[in-house]
């Protein structure tokens, strides 16, 4: 099956508040961002024509350019707009949204105080993340090399692209292997998260993640955290060790992308796709359709 490529897909590009041809959503080569990594992103969804959680996304968005000390020319409400009408003239549903903000190319140099901070937003149809046939006896997951850094020697609170280079690296790694994704532990040796997704286990009917202390708490992982407590199921959030893998019963990622994924392994360590996960997953694809108003 033949991927179009996607600097030549059909469509319009919201960018720096005008609608562009999507082929001619262009950036130059001595762009910051792409020489130092200078930019933030986010990933969202939309469904049955709304986009789930958008405002908290953008946020996000905002909140992560801060910390990289980027300044968002336009606000919360413009960006929102931006991306419902980019929604509208795409034509679809269902759909993968990806607003982005970079440094441009007025600078060239570590330090670039001057340079002017781009915004674009993409919106492209994404039905899956992982093959729809896994999801039944849940995917396989290896273990990367990289771990996700001390906060103290990168900003982890940002939704940052620099962020992914180790990810990149990992799942390609596991890809390479026949594994869909990869387990990434902190510089302490602890379970961190998958390379795009937050991670969860159940045992005993409780649930338990990683504390995000250097990682994104997801959008998503909230979601799914909110959904669990709805059900009365307890969901503690702490420090999991690696050889207690063995001990838990079900596993699941979470994330904008992965939405509520089973998994069946993670390299030795085997778990079954059970009730609590199928409900969760269940529970997930419900709260992301749009609510019907009262009459």
């Amino acid at each position: 099956m033949s991927i179009v490529p996607f600097d030549q897909r059909e469509g319009v590009i919201w960018m720096n508040g005008e609608f562009v041809p999507w082929k001619d959503a262009k950036v130059h080569v001595l762009s910051h961002g792409l020489h130092y990594g200078s930019g933030v992103f986010e990933g969202e969804r939309a469904y049955g024509g709304e986009i789930f959680k958008l405002t908290e996304h953008t946020q996000r968005l905002f909140d992560s350019a801060e910390i990289l000390d980027m300044k968002i020319p336009y606000t919360v409400a413009e960006i929102d707009a931006a991306c419902r009408e980019t929604l509208k003239r795409q034509g679809f549903s269902d759909a993968y949204v990806r607003p982005i903000a970079w440094r441009g190319s007025e600078m060239m140099g570590v330090a670039a105080q001057n340079t002017k901070i781009n915004v674009a937003i993409a919106i492209w149809q994404w039905p899956a993340y992982f093959d729809p046939a896994q999801l039944e006896k849940g995917i396989r997951l290896d273990i990367a090399e990289y771990r996700r850094p001390d906060p103290m020697t990168a900003p982890s609170k940002a939704k940052a692209v620099g962020l992914y280079m180790i990810c990149t690296i990992s799942k390609h790694k596991a890809e390479r292997k026949g594994y869909a994704d990869a387990l990434m532990l902190d510089w302490r040796g602890q379970v961190a998260e998958c390379t795009g997704a937050n991670i969860f286990f159940v045992k005993n009917g409780e649930i338990h993640t990683p504390t995000p202390d250097c990682f994104l708490d997801g959008i998503t992982r909230r979601t799914v955290m909110g959904l669990a407590q709805k059900r009365q199921i307890k969901v503690v959030e702490r420090a999991i060790m690696p050889d207690e893998l063995k001990t838990f019963d079900q596993c699941f990622i979470v994330g904008t992308a992965a939405e509520v994924t089973p998994v069946g392994e993670i390299g030795p360590y085997k778990f079954k796709v059970g009730d609590l996960t199928r409900t969760l997953r269940s529970d997930y694809l419900d709260e992301v359709q749009p609510k019907k108003k009262a009459a």
